[in-house]
Formats: C-alpha cells, sequence, structure tokens
C-alpha cells in the first residue's frame, strides 16, 4: 500500500497538469514564428524570400536573449515611473525567480485568477517570452522588399525594450503570477474615465497586435515605398507556402490563446472552442467579400482570413460566448478584407497588411467586447466575474475601457515607433539603396538565393536574382528580381 502524502493548504505546492499545459503552448506559441516566416516568406517576391523569413528567424535571438536579462523584470517587475513600466533590476537575468511558484493561492484568500496555480515561475517565463518574440516578428511584414537586416536587427532590441515590454505591462493582469497584480489598462482604466471594470485583453489583442500594427504603419512611412509601389505588380512568389504558414499559425495560436489561461481547465478549453469558432467565421467573411467584390475567392484570402480571424478573437475569446466568437470572427473576416486596400488610398507602403490585418483585426476584437462581453463565456463559466457589453444589458464603461485601452497603446506605438525608425535612418540608414532593392534583397544583404535553380537556367538562378554558378556567394550585376 503506497503511502500518500498530505500538504498543508498554506503551503505552495507545482500542478504538473498545468505545468504541462504551459509549457506545451509556450512551445506551440514559439512554433507560430516560423509559422509566421513560412507565411510573410510565401506573400513576397522571389528576391525577398530568405530576408523576410530572417526578419522572423532573428527576432527569436535578439528578444529571446533581452528577455532574459530585463526584459521579463522590465514586464512584469514591480512599478517604476508611476506604473508606466516594470523595474528591469529587479530581476535582471531572471534573479530570484527561478525558485517561485506562481499562481497558488491559499486556501483562506479569494480567488483571484482563473488558473488553478502552482505554475513555476519559469514555465511562465517561457510562455511570456514566446509571445514577445512574435510579436516583433509581426511588425516586418510592413517593411519587405527594402530594410537593411543589420538595421532591422537593431530596431528588435529597441522596439521591444522601448514599446512592448511597457505595452505588456500595461495590458497583462495575471494576478498571483508576477510582481505586481497587473497594469494599469487590465486593472486601472475604469478609474480614469469610467465605472466598469478595466479593459479585457485576455492573450494580447491590443500589447501585441494592435501594438504590432501600428508599428508596422510608422515604419512603412519611415522607409517610403517600394520601387514600383502601386505601379507593377508585386504578387506573391509562393502561396503555398503562405497556406502552410497560415495553417501552423493557426495550430500554434491554440496554444497562444488557450496557454493564456495559465491552467488545463474550464477556461482553456472553452476559449479553445471560440478561438476555432471565430477563425472560421472569419475566413468565411474574408472570401465572401472577395467573392462579391472581385468574383473569386483566393488562397491568399482564405489565408488572410484565417489571421484576421486569429487576431480579432485574441482579446476576445475568453469573455464572449462561441456565438460572439463566430460574430467576431466575420466582422473581422469581412472587416479586414476590406481594410487592405487603405494603403494605395492613403499611400502608405504596408507590403504585406500588417495594418489591414493585426492593426484593425486587433481593434475589431478588442472592441466588439464592449459589445458582446457575457457571464455565458469561458470566463464566466470558470466562475469568474465578467462585465457584460452592450448587447447583454451592460452599460457604455466596458466599452469605454476597450477603446482607451486601445487607442492609448495604438498611438503610443505609433508615435515612439515612428521616433525609433526615425532615429536608425538617420543613423546607421534603415532602407537599402534602390539599386540593391532592384536587385534583390536576398542577394544583398545575404549573399544568398531561395531557390537554387542553377541546373535548369544553365549557372544562373531564377527570377529571384542571378548568380555564378562558380561564386554563388558574390551576388551578380545584371539581372533584377522579377515583378510578380
Amino acid at each position: 500500500m503506497s503511502a500518500i502524502t498530505f500538504v498543508a493548504a498554506d503551503v505552495p505546492f507545482t500542478d504538473s497538469g498545468n505545468t504541462a499545459w504551459v509549457l506545451a503552448a509556450a512551445a506551440l506559441v514559439l512554433f507560430m514564428t516560423p509559422g509566421l516566416a513560412l507565411f510573410y516568406g510565401g506573400m513576397v517576391r522571389t528576391k525577398s524570400v530568405l530576408n523576410m523569413m530572417m526578419m522572423s528567424f532573428i527576432t527569436m535571438g535578439t528578444v529571446g536573449t533581452v528577455w532574459i536579462l530585463w526584459g521579463y523584470s522590465q514586464t512584469f517587475g514591480p512599478d517604476v515611473a508611476g506604473g508606466l513600466v516594470g523595474n528591469p533590476f529587479t530581476h535582471f537575468g531572471l534573479k530570484g525567480v527561478l525558485d517561485q511558484i506562481y499562481g497558488y493561492v491559499p486556501a483562506d484568500a479569494a480567488a483571484g485568477t482563473a488558473a488553478a496555480g502552482g505554475i513555476p515561475a519559469p514555465a511562465f517565463v517561457a510562455f511570456q517570452v514566446v509571445f514577445a518574440i512574435i510579436a516583433v516578428a509581426l511588425v516586418s511584414g510592413a517593411i519587405a522588399d527594402r530594410a537593411k537586416f543589420s538595421a532591422w536587427t537593431v530596431f528588435t532590441v529597441v522596439w521591444a525594450t522601448l514599446v512592448y515590454f511597457p505595452a505588456a505591462h500595461w495590458v497583462f493582469a495575471f494576478s498571483g503570477y508576477a510582481a505586481e497584480k497587473g497594469g494599469w489598462i487590465a486593472n486601472k482604466a475604469d478609474g480614469l474615465l469610467f465605472g466598469g471594470a478595466g479593459a479585457y485583453d485576455f492573450a494580447g489583442g491590443t500589447a501585441i497586435h494592435i501594438n504590432a500594427g501600428a508599428a508596422g504603419l510608422a515604419l512603412a512611412i519611415v522607409l517610403g515605398k517600394r520601387i514600383g509601389f502601386a505601379k507593377e505588380p508585386m504578387r506573391p512568389h509562393n502561396l503555398t507556402l503562405v497556406m502552410i504558414g497560415a495553417g501552423i499559425l493557426w495550430f500554434g495560436w491554440f496554444g497562444f490563446n488557450a496557454g493564456s489561461a495559465l491552467g488545463a481547465g474550464t477556461q482553456a478549453a472553452g476559449v479553445w472552442v471560440n478561438t476555432l469558432a471565430a477563425t472560421c467565421t472569419a475566413m468565411l467573411g474574408w472570401l465572401l467579400v472577395e467573392k462579391f467584390r472581385d468574383g473569386h475567392p483566393t488562397s491568399l484570402g482564405a489565408a488572410s482570413g484565417v489571421v484576421a480571424g486569429l487576431v480579432a478573437i485574441t482579446p476576445a475569446c475568453a469573455t464572449v460566448s462561441p456565438i460572439g466568437a463566430l460574430i467576431v470572427g466575420l466582422v473581422a473576416g469581412a472587416g479586414c478584407a476590406l481594410a487592405v486596400g487603405l494603403k494605395f488610398r492613403f499611400g502608405f507602403d504596408d507590403s504585406l497588411d500588417v495594418v489591414g490585418v493585426h492593426l484593425v483585426g486587433g481593434l475589431i476584437g478588442t472592441l466588439l467586447i464592449g459589445f458582446l462581453a457575457t457571464k455565458g463565456s469561458p470566463t464566466g463559466a470558470a466562475g469568474l466575474d465578467v462585465t457584460e457589453g452592450l448587447f447583454y444589458g451592460g452599460g457604455l464603461s466596458q466599452l469605454g475601457a476597450q477603446a482607451l485601452g486601445a487607442f492609448v497603446v495604438l498611438i503610443f506605438s505609433f508615435v515612439v515607433t515612428y521616433l525609433i525608425g526615425l532615429a536608425i535612418h538617420k543613423t546607421m540608414g534603415f532602407r537599402v539603396d534602390q539599386a540593391q532593392e532592384s536587385q534583390g534583397v536576398d542577394l544583398t544583404e545575404h549573399a544568398e538565393s531561395a531557390y537554387d535553380l542553377s541546373g535548369l537556367t544553365g549557372g544562373r538562378f531564377g527570377s529571384g536574382g542571378a548568380v555564378s554558378t562558380s561564386s554563388p556567394a558574390k551576388p551578380a550585376k545584371t539581372h533584377e528580381g522579377a515583378s510578380a
């Protein structure tokens, strides 16, 4: 007969089930960054594929490093500067973090978190770093085909430090999982202008997608338009890669959203279902717009609709019902399909529609919480309180809190990113010159080409650029990439 060990109610414990789920979810979210690389890489022209993919991959190296050094502490450390940022030195190098247990609530305390608790601090650190990585990588799609890789690499560190870490500190409210209860947007937006709860952003629609979309707009303005923008075709070179990337993003996003419950329970399961529901209707909404507007649905539209739905449901996945999730997805799919054309109307070159999908999709999902939040949601089913939206008898307070959080992050991200981009552009130069852009940034920035077609073209690469077979690392000077 095996012995039974009893643990006192006030002794912290590690919940192996919750820990396993959080670590698995972290791995799923990390897999999203290579998925994003495929998604973005397929959407650019042949001469820019590797550069585009490298812009995603390098963020894993740079942001992962600074997260361990100061990023975690800056995001989840104790408030400094009036709560605008966490103290980067409190947990510098993860000092004092590895032996902590998060999410444990003593038996005599009121339950303050959705998770069952017992999450070791390193699991929380791991889950949050992959969010930071992909948030930075998302921005790169706005400046495809024309950015210096060295400048982008510097930008990833500076932007993460000055924009993402502070915004995440404002938005995320993991009571019991960090040194502070949570940021002012999550907990205090109601105290500034409104009488209801703080803004809901369950998995990062504000901190990640609105943030990245606004940053993409700022960088697109700083770098200017690509050569031939709106005058010659710049079609995706490989839609197969785009659809594979979209599939990986959808797969990983279940870790992104359901993992944010930080426990394997009722809330995580409901969030999983809502994530699926919104993504399905978003794809249908995008394809319907294409059918009525253009006469035919496209594979690019299906993939883009999937991403739009995932973006929109990210902030709302825990506070809307499954029917609400279907509505969020449908509105986001149709709305983002219409929004991607804004760059031609207003004249900014957002290469891969970061603004149209992530900024607009993030705004749709964040603001619809003010209408669709309900106690019949995963959070309500988990026994936690939900301030209901307008369609469920709630007042304007929740919508006001959502709008305040969304637009504060939007404005903050745009202004600071513009200044960062301008500073890099004026010092080390952010954009390649015209000759390099015409030849292709794969060759000029990396001395590589994505496709070795020398066996079929008599010693030359195909439309992605020309390289002599005798010296594959030396860019040729005679061949431009194809416009398609």
